[in-house]
């Protein structure tokens, strides 16, 4: 059996035996020689730390009396917070203390090594990293945090902790837009409790889903080291989920290492994924569905996968069972289905209802697709039928192009419109119960030059990045759209822009085709919000995605352009629509607050 004195060699890189025990003596975090009852008199009068990190309280369990007291304090925890009790010394005897309430943690620890970190010479390129400084930085932060599946933190508790001494909080932001496209929080441990040690640690690191750039995270976690570094901090600890294969390699290539560490946390529904036997089939499931499904359980109700692959699930709750696939529900009729499936059914049944809708024909007499350009000047070219943006064309006016486009739609069906162009913005509301839950803006791929990278390997990056940041859910293809839209601009694959340089890779904003989507909930103008109600009230459905061409999201200027009856709820978060679905579904689960009062009451939609 190995002994705890080689195990401490490998890890810390000591070689002589009396400086390991020199080092175990004062490294309390790493000895599991010294019970807690044998600390010092000055230890044991002195409280406990508890950091509250807006999505949860942080318990430096070195610096509990027992582990009564820790487990205590983890009870205390509240209503859809996330606590950690970080530097466990001995998890396998604590969890002997409430084997139903908490559980250990499947993460590993990783530390740096601050005395013998060298800094990266590497340089940001069209990003910068710098301190949060107002409370937008932390609704961006809030954000991401909420895209990524993690806890949402108030914006309001950024902003009172940004002059705090022991939390740091940085941000990564693109140089030509302005917006923050990932963050990372820093705990100095030193100025936290006078820790012996000099640590530090590393939380919540959450890079964008929209970013275009590489190496944001890794550059975050070199400016975050770099800061305690110069702060005179030993090293710096982070916790990450055992089986993250891709952020373990950043930190390895960063020169993290592991360290025998542990945490432990409460049995909550935020952490059920971690302690409850997994559901099967869940890994298989898209992000829509897991979304949904993730939700249900949160609120006890039963989930059975019936077609992964595929996005179906039932769920059970108080004697009603309800199938899904992803956000469409038995709820919604095969009629309100049929509308939507069909561009121009659509388009007619909104149009009597009040909205504005584009002109449009059939796109099967040549005749009249020439008269057509000529009166426009600019048109849409799209299949009657279908999904996630295939086959669509936009911005044309040569009829040559026109006619490829029209045989590039007729591979996806064989009606083909034509719309009038409305220059703008691309704007999707969800629509639940009737009720706008949240909209946000869609914008089309775009790549930015480095100066030395061509076009085809510049979107093949972005391409893979997208994918990854949606679960395999976004990419861009190099089809006829792209090709076009590259020649627009006068460029081709090959071509090598300047660094800096943005381009816009194809027209259309759909996120299956590598398009981003950029919430805009707060500032959609009340008659976009009054036209996607009328628009689904029409069509007479319960959960859809509304469509509009909007000169910008707090104006009322519009056309309608398409209604989608299986939204993808999962792009819009922070929103709520997780919530509002299951709300829909089983409104008996909704969930209440510490005052009682229902979740979503003040949604003023």
């Amino acid at each position: 059996m190995t002994s705890v004195k080689t195990v401490n060699r490998k890890v810390t890189g000591v070689r002589n035996d009396r400086a390991l025990d020199h080092r175990l003596r004062r490294l309390r975090v790493h000895s599991m020689q010294e019970p807690i009852e044998t600390r010092p008199a000055a230890d044991l009068e002195r409280k406990p730390v508890v950091l509250d990190c807006g999505w949860g309280r942080l318990l430096f369990s070195q610096t509990f009396r027992d582990n009564a007291e820790l487990v205590e304090t983890l009870r205390s925890e509240e209503l859809g917070q996330r606590d950690i009790a970080f530097y466990v010394r001995d998890p396998h005897v604590l969890l002997t203390q409430a084997p139903q309430e908490i559980f250990l943690d499947p993460s590993h620890t990783y530390r740096l090594d601050l005395s013998t970190y060298r800094a990266s010479r590497r340089r940001t390129k069209n990003f910068f990293i710098r301190r949060l400084a107002s409370e937008e930085d932390a609704k961006a932060v809030n954000t991401i945090y909420a895209t990524r599946g993690m806890v949402p933190v108030s914006p309001e508790f950024f902003w009172s902790k940004r002059d705090s001494r022991s939390l740091t909080y940085f941000v990564a932001e693109e140089e030509s837009t302005g917006e923050i496209i990932g963050t990372v929080t820093g705990i100095d441990h030193n100025r936290l409790f006078q820790d012996e040690e000099r640590g530090s640690s590393l939380w919540c690191l959450a890079v964008a889903t929209q970013a275009r750039h590489p190496g944001i995270g890794e550059m975050l976690v070199r400016r975050l080291a770099e800061h305690f570094q110069a702060r005179g901090a030993a090293y710096l600890d982070l916790s990450v989920l055992h089986d993250n294969e891709q952020a373990i390699g950043l930190y390895e290539k960063i020169g993290f290492r592991r360290v025998p560490v542990f945490a432990v946390k409460r049995k909550n529904p935020i952490n059920e994924k971690f302690f409850a036997a997994p559901i099967d089939s869940y890994d298989e499931l898209n992000p829509y569905a897991r979304l949904l499904v993730d939700e249900a359980r949160r609120r006890g109700i039963r989930v059975d996968i019936t077609d992964a692959a595929a996005g179906f699930f039932r769920l059970s709750y108080g004697g009603r069972s309800v199938h899904c696939r992803e956000s469409l529900s038995e709820l919604t009729s095969g009629v309100a289905v049929s509308i939507c499936d069909d561009k121009s059914v659509t388009r007619r049944v909104v149009s009597k209802a009040g909205l504005n809708v584009p002109e449009q024909i059939v796109a099967d007499d040549p005749a009249a697709v020439w008269a057509f350009v000529e009166k426009h000047g600019s048109v849409v070219v799209k299949p009657a039928r279908g999904e996630q943006g295939r086959g669509i064309s936009v911005g044309l006016s040569d009829i040559a192009e026109v006619e490829s486009a029209i045989g590039e739609a007729r591979t996806v069906c064989d009606r083909v419109l034509l719309e009038s162009f409305f220059e703008g913005q691309d704007l999707r509301l969800v629509v639940i119960d009737h009720k706008v839950v949240a909209a946000a803006i869609r914008r089309p791929p775009h790549i930015v030059g480095d100066g030395s990278s061509t076009v085809g390997t510049l979107i093949e990056k972005q391409s893979r990045r997208r994918a990854e940041a949606t679960g395999g859910e976004s990419s861009i293809p190099v089809d006829r759209e792209t090709l076009r839209c590259l020649a627009d601009a006068g460029m081709d694959l090959d071509s090598v822009p300047e660094a800096g340089q943005q381009l816009m890779v194809r027209r259309t904003a759909n996120l299956h085709t590598g398009g981003s989507i950029h919430d805009a909930t707060d500032v959609v103008h009340p008659t976009l919000v009054e036209a996607a109600c009328r628009a689904a009230r029409a069509i007479d459905i319960p959960v859809t995605g509304i469509d509009l061409m909007v000169k910008s999201p707090s104006e009322p200027d519009y056309v309608f352009i398409e209604a989608n009856e299986r939204p993808g709820l999962a792009n819009h978060e922070p929103q709520p629509t997780a919530e509002r679905f299951i709300d829909l579904l089983f409104p008996l689960s909704r969930v209440r607050d510490h005052n009682g009062q229902l979740k979503g009451e003040e949604l003023p939609r």
